[in-house]
């Protein structure tokens, strides 16, 4: 009776008998409720306690979400019963086992302001240049680095970056201790080692939990890997839910191959495929199995539905981006009018960021009520502040608002005194900012200090020649000489927290770059922009209610799911993303991305491409995405003649040629020692690349890494700062592992 409502796939996971089961989960499949059920089941079949369990989650939305169900399942409440997330539950087990760690019972848990706060400290009592050794991304090193289950004593500093950064590990962290505090990586880093380490408090919690249920297994990483093997020892009772498929959460350390991992390590495991949705129509799942499939290290799965095949996928080419919006919002409105669709029914999903420009400003003119998901909007982003502020001050120099926010941004010498020397000066003589600077870079007797006047006297002459710039009306010309003087492009490096956020800064200025460059193609003022930019960016006068279309990036889609979903800038460049060109694990998230798109669709899906973006301030003729390609034409409608060919260029080419996929295994991991975790993250431990030449090493060269010992490079690829190089290890547990030859992490031997 319990089980009833259950498909026979999903009764198969629910009644599994004890031991390792890996369940593999295709969207839309109902991984919770069948996580939920076996919760259920394992109290009430096995009569296990509730408190004996442990079901790890990655939101705490979910893991209430999970509570409840369960005890809706029951009938009652549970108490004790031990749902959390992976941070949640080892915060609560340190503070009961803070005797056995360096931390007191009350410590602390630094946010990201106070983990930015020690690391500056950090940095400044070492006497290192922030500008030089930037302390986000030596933060985000070090997190990179906890996740891995390095200590600061074992941090591999192979050159001096890499010293450095182990110095500010030292350093970070005995500030840490100073404060009984831990930031959110310690928490998991300290259980996993006070488990592996202390054979007393592993032995009472293998004793404590008899059963381990783990959500989302593909997002796991070295870490939350290891707490599961040790929790579940001897016994071997744990049950993990993933999906390969879904795995696009590298940037932030997890592993996709810890699902194959898992098979490895539990060899007796009993697997169990969720190949029923219930979210999509047929065409829909065909399309996205179509994508995935091409990818290698994955489980297939045949995906299936009862709720019919649907209409086919449209595909639709626009010429720009703003006419590839206004093709998504002319949809939205006829599907509502013909279908009765509600504004909730539909979500717009992008690659980047940077896309939610053209599609904010389409929805704002036409007044439709739209909520951007997991990003901040495109004109409330503070690089696009920044730089509008400075043209507002260009156009007007006696806007305060903006003078104020940009004097000092970047940092040019001018601290909060000093200002307000200048702005008691100018109110006193009863003139504005513009003047106030013209007399300062003129000579005038001022009250400012000598020592800083200077920045202001550097700021006025630059003032005065973006002024003469903007009364060309050579607006583009002005932005590249404002960042060029600010070095703002550098500045961006300071306030990103590692090199993908300070790319994605970068891609939202040259966003701006286009419109201006649009608005100088039409012979617009600068004035002329301003006021246009501020009408569109208005967002706070929409009134938000429950009726909206949500846009999110791909990333911020997961777990979600719309009746109607539009998928835009389907194009080389984007979908797949320009950086992972030359990198085939890159490629393979991108394909893994694309999938997780079309599978949030229930009942219509659209792709669009465009002809041309200018997004960037050219207009550069696009490529449709090789992924197009894979999907079957009959699925489609208004394939393009363009799509076509390269559908038919691809299909001839697979039938014509011997793939070969070089795709070493992943390290096998060893109970109760630290992991190897994953070569691509660890990869990028030091963040700071130096220059190298063309081809650092050459197949058969022999090479020594810090913790792997020797190797032979069985391949190496690509130059420069790409080089990849492939090393085959003489001790066999570690086996083939991948690296880039401009880390420095691989130091030649002599023959």
């Amino acid at each position: 009776m319990l089980l009833d409502s259950l498909n026979e796939q999903q009764y198969a996971a629910v009644t599994a008998p004890m031991g390792p089961v890996l369940v593999l989960a295709g969207p839309g499949s109902g991984k919770t409720r069948v996580l939920t059920y076996r919760i259920a089941y394992l109290i009430e079949h096995y009569g296990i306690h509730p408190p004996n369990l442990m079901a790890v989650t990655f939101t705490n939305k979910a893991a209430g979400e999970m509570r409840g169900r369960v005890e809706q399942i029951l009938n009652g409440r549970l108490h004790g019963l031990n749902i959390g997330t992976f941070h949640a539950i080892c915060a609560r087990l340190l503070r009961r086992e803070h005797e056995h760690t360096p931390y007191g019972s009350e410590y602390v848990i630094f946010d990201t302001d106070d983990q930015n706060s020690a690391i500056n400290q950090a940095v400044s009592e070492l006497n290192l240049d922030p500008k030089k050794f930037n302390p986000r991304q030596i933060l985000n090193a070090i997190s990179n680095a906890k996740n891995e289950l390095i200590e600061a004593k074992n941090y591999p500093a192979l050159d001096y970056k890499g010293e450095v950064i182990k110095r500010v590990y030292t350093r970070y962290q005995a500030i840490l201790l100073d404060n009984n505090a831990m930031d959110f990586d310690d928490l998991l880093m300290q259980m996993a080692l006070l488990l592996r380490d202390n054979d007393v408090i592993r032995e009472k919690y293998q004793r404590w939990f008899e059963y381990v249920l783990v959500d989302e297994f593909q997002d796991t990483n070295t870490a939350q890997y290891q707490l599961v093997q040790l929790l579940a020892q001897p016994d071997q009772n744990v049950f993990v839910v993933g999906d390969e498929d879904q795995g696009i959460y590298a940037f932030r350390g997890a592993d996709y191959r810890n699902v194959l991992q898992f098979r490895r390590d539990y060899p007796q495991s009993q697997v169990i495929l969720l190949e029923q949705n219930y979210r999509s129509k047929q065409t829909i799942l065909e399309a996205a199995r179509a994508v995935i499939d091409r990818n290698p290290n994955r489980t297939r799965k045949q995906l299936f539905t009862d709720r019919g095949t649907g209409e086919r996928i449209t595909l639709q080419e626009a010429y720009n981006e703003e006419f590839e919006a206004k093709y998504v919002l002319e949809q939205i409105e006829s599907l509502r009018r013909k279908q009765k669709f509600a504004y909730k029914d539909f979500a717009v999903m992008y690659r980047t960021n940077a896309q939610s420009r053209a599609l904010e400003d389409a929805f704002i003119r036409e007044a439709i009520p739209y909520k951007l998901i997991g990003g901040v909007g495109f004109y409330k982003r503070v690089e696009i502040r920044d730089l509008l502020a400075y043209l507002r001050v260009v156009n007007n120099p006696n806007d305060k608002v903006s003078f104020t926010r940009i004097i000092n941004t970047p940092k040019r010498g001018i601290g909060q005194t000093s200002l307000a020397q200048f702005q008691s000066w100018a109110a006193e003589a009863g003139i504005g900012f513009s003047e106030a600077l013209e007399q300062l870079v003129n000579g005038i007797t001022s009250p400012i200090g000598a020592r800083s006047l200077k920045p202001f006297v550097d700021f006025g002459k630059q003032l005065r020649h973006w002024r003469a710039i903007a009364q060309t009306g050579q607006l583009v010309e002005l932005l590249d000489q404002i960042l060029a003087d600010t070095k703002y492009r550098f500045y961006l490096s300071e306030i990103s927290d590692d090199e993908d956020q300070a790319i994605e800064r970068s891609e939202n200025v040259k966003e701006l770059r286009g419109l201006l460059a649009k608005a100088q193609e039409t012979q617009s003022t600068l004035g002329e922009f301003l006021a246009e930019q501020s009408l569109v960016a208005d967002v706070d006068a929409l009134k938000e209610g429950d009726e909206y279309v949500t846009l999110l990036t791909l990333h911020a889609a997961k777990g979600l799911e719309y009746p109607v979903v539009f998928i835009a800038g389907v194009e080389e460049g984007l979908i797949p993303h320009t950086r992972s060109f030359d990198d085939p694990e890159g490629m393979a998230e991108e394909r893994r991305l694309f999938y997780v798109g079309i599978t949030r669709a229930a009942d219509h899906l659209y792709l669009t491409y465009t002809f041309k973006r200018s997004s960037y301030g050219m207009s550069n003729a696009n490529q449709p995405s090789r992924f197009l390609a894979d999907i079957p034409q009959l699925l489609l409608q208004g394939v393009s003649p363009r799509v076509s060919g390269e559908m038919g260029r691809e299909r001839y080419a697979q039938d014509t040629r011997w793939e070969r996929t070089l795709t070493p295994p992943p390290a096998p991991r060893v109970p109760q020692k630290p992991l190897p975790g994953n070569s691509n993250v660890r990869s990028k431990i030091t963040p700071f690349p130096t220059q190298t030449p063309n081809r650092l090493f050459k197949t058969g060269q022999r090479v020594r890494h810090a913790q792997f010992g020797v190797g032979l490079v069985i391949e190496s690829k690509g130059s420069g700062d790409g080089e990849e190089v492939f090393v085959a290890f003489e001790d066999k547990k570690y086996g083939v592992k991948q690296f880039l030859a401009s880390f420095g992490s691989l130091t030649p031997l002599k023959d």
